[in-house]
């Protein structure tokens, strides 16, 4: 609980206590006239004690719920100045209304009426001179210090109110990220799992048929993949393990896609990747403008976006020429998987989840580009990936679906 939270809790339990001691004491100091310490009596004969005990009664009982009525508060308070010349009394209920109104269009008539009414008997008996200071100090003075206090009392519970929404937003926000960076994990997830173990797979069924040096190579590449498989799934669930920062660890990006072609060149699929315009270290030369040099956010989404489709290549075309096409300008990088039909047919034993069309379409449509997966005219596959370099990306606007990512609905089942 912060401190003013906790005070705000004393004074809650504390108010009751102090409203029913100010009551008392305002009963009393009205029935009592004030000890008599001024006789500002509209009447010239003193009242009997009964009249004043009851007109105490009644004001001490308006000064109790002075906060929720201080309108009625500052009636009685005038009438116990007419019959008993209390004047405490009327400088409690002027501070009581300024303070809860905090308005000088609510307070200004009742302060005028109060003036007249305290004016009226110092006048008659000590003329201007003596009228103007006395009812100013009893009406006015009182006046001023309440508004002054409401108004600081309702700035304070506005710039706490202010605090407290910022610090809950600001807690809405962690959550968020912290939501969307397990999600993000989630899909790093999915595309190790499967791309590593659909490599494990296809090393296994070729060491069921291989014998002598070849079948120890093949043992040497399964459990390497298996190892790599396991440091990236540590590192991943060590960041969700974690209440801290999440560690700055270096992403594949396009600088990788060799060692990701590489690995499928190596269980037999003729892949090939054609890297344009000097991004990486592709086969073609680069033409016109320079393109820039690519953000971490955009090089990771390609690479992943490459790894899921070289995966449902092995899932579902099994050995169908591959090609691998990244092409980088100054206002557009383009990214094309194309596999032709496959001879081999599916590998067995690598079931397709649904989720990595999805999954990919979903980070090229975060960074404002688009993503198609379509079946092509001779029996192959291909998949589109456009992102826009000219402006950086919103995650905010994309969410509200400026930019869509169009995959057909049956893609992943036809895959």
């Amino acid at each position: 609980m912060s401190w003013s939270q906790h005070y705000a809790a004393v004074r809650e339990r504390v108010r009751p206590v102090a409203d029913v001691a100010v009551a008392l004491a305002l009963a009393v100091t009205t029935a009592s006239r004030d000890g008599q310490s001024a006789n500002f009596a509209y009447l010239d004969a003193s009242p009997p004690l009964w009249p004043a005990v009851v007109l105490g009664l009644l004001t001490g009982a308006a000064a109790w719920q002075r906060r929720r009525r201080p309108e009625l508060f500052l009636l009685c308070a005038l009438v116990s100045f007419v019959v008993l010349a209390s004047w405490v009394v009327v400088m409690v209920a002027q501070y009581t209304l300024a303070e809860r109104t905090t308005s000088w269009r609510k307070v200004a008539p009742a302060t005028l009426l109060a003036l007249v009414v305290v004016a009226m008997p110092v006048w008659r008996l000590g003329g201007p001179d003596a009228a103007a200071p006395i009812s100013l100090g009893i009406c006015l003075l009182p006046t001023l210090l309440g508004l002054y206090v409401g108004a600081h009392r309702a700035l304070l519970a506005e710039l706490r109110e202010r605090a407290e929404r910022a610090e809950r937003e600001q807690r809405q926000r962690v959550l968020q990220a912290r939501s969307d960076e397990r999600a993000q994990i989630a899909r790093d997830m999915h595309d190790v799992v499967t791309h590593r173990v659909s490599l494990i797979v296809l090393h296994s069924t070729a060491l069921e048929a291989a014998r002598g040096e070849t079948a120890l190579t093949l043992g040497r590449q399964i459990g390497t993949i298996g190892r790599e498989a396991l440091s990236e799934l540590r590192s991943l669930v060590e960041v969700l393990r974690a209440d801290t920062d999440v560690p700055l660890a270096p992403q594949p990006g396009l600088a990788e896609l060799e060692d990701l072609v590489a690995e499928s060149r190596r269980t037999g699929m003729p892949v090939t990747l054609t890297m344009t315009d000097g991004v990486g270290d592709g086969d073609g030369d680069g033409d016109g403008e320079a393109a820039p040099e690519l953000p971490a956010l955009v090089q990771h989404a390609v690479y992943r976006v490459v790894q899921e489709a070289l995966t449902n290549v092995r899932k579902h075309a099994g050995d169908a020429e591959t090609h691998i096409e990244v092409r980088n300008t100054p206002q557009l990088l383009r990214l094309s998987v194309t596999n032709r039909r496959g001879t081999a047919g599916s590998a067995p034993g690598l079931p397709s989840g649904g989720h990595g069309l999805l999954g990919i379409a979903e980070r090229i449509r975060l960074l404002g580009g688009e993503l198609t997966a379509r079946p092509t005219g001779d029996g192959g596959f291909e998949i589109l990936a456009e992102v826009p370099l000219d402006e950086p990306p919103h995650v905010e606007d994309h969410r509200e679906g400026a930019h869509r990512a169009k995959t057909s609905p049956t893609t992943e089942t036809a895959r």
